[in-house]
């Protein structure tokens, strides 16, 4: 267990990301050819779950450190998952870019490859390996990268997912037209979650924009309550701490179908 963080982990997560983007090969991918992200999460009138694989975190250290990718992805489809959500970070996470290639082989979900992405060429490389959509954290990059970033993900037909964590953030992510807007309820810099964040947020993103709630939800009750409110929740801890995913996502899920109380 990581007992405590540093307050410049992102700023470390962000530096370790450009040098490894730097040594990616120059790549030529094509449009992508996967289901479309932005369109298997949005609407309002029930809950959608992207649906994450995490090996660990730097928050929790170790959390399913030897999980097959291939045999939770298949249980996250099972269980009524609309997304998925496959960490490549490597120092961290522990992720591996073959996570998002085997994930993609094995389920027909779209994905969300989830990094600290600071690179047209992480972009690129992400369509390669069968990505649907890419991670882009309005903390971690100048308002041009941002912008420079949407565009490569809108030319690759790749959804990018935009991460904002206050009211400064979400208005810059407002400007990424085709973009989901997710907004994270822990703090990049302290590790701390603030699970009524999403909440405050919510009220300044326009009806008509998808939007995500990421962290904070460790119970089937913590996501169903956001129906309505959002149009997916991002989980990740809880799923991979699970005993029986499929059991987590479905309860999760037909709580609502069923009208049950929020």
């Amino acid at each position: 267990m990581i007992s405590s963080i540093r307050q410049d982990t992102l700023d470390e997560l962000i530096a370790q990301a450009g040098v490894r983007a730097a040594v990616l090969p120059p790549q030529s991918p094509t449009f992508c050819s996967r289901p479309n992200f932005r369109d298997a999460i949005a609407g309002r009138d029930q809950m959608h779950v992207i649906a994450e694989f995490k090996r660990c975190s730097p928050n929790r250290g170790d959390i399913r450190p030897y999980a097959s990718v291939v045999d939770m992805v298949t249980a996250y489809q099972e269980g009524g998952a609309s997304a998925l959500s496959v960490l490549t970070e490597p120092t961290r996470f522990r992720g591996e870019d073959i996570d998002v290639q085997l994930a993609a082989a094995a389920v027909d979900l779209p994905i969300l490859m989830k990094d600290f992405v600071v690179s047209p060429r992480q972009v690129e490389h992400a369509a390669v390996l069968g990505a649907s959509a890419v991670l882009l954290i309005v903390r971690g990059l100048q308002h041009s990268e941002l912008l420079e970033l949407g565009g490569v993900c809108r030319r690759l037909g790749l959804t990018p997912v935009v991460e904002c964590h206050d009211e400064r953030e979400l208005r810059i992510g407002l400007e990424i037209e085709d973009a989901v807007l997710a907004i994270n309820q822990r703090d990049l810099r302290h590790m701390t979650i603030d699970p009524a964040r999403g909440r405050r947020l919510l009220g300044a993103v326009p009806d008509e924009r998808v939007v995500v709630v990421e962290s904070g939800d460790a119970a089937p009750e913590d996501i169903y309550s956001l129906h309505g409110l959002v149009d997916a929740v991002l989980v990740g801890t809880s799923l991979m701490c699970a005993a029986d995913p499929r059991m987590f996502l479905s309860q999760a899920l037909q709580r609502k179908r069923h009208g049950g109380a929020a």
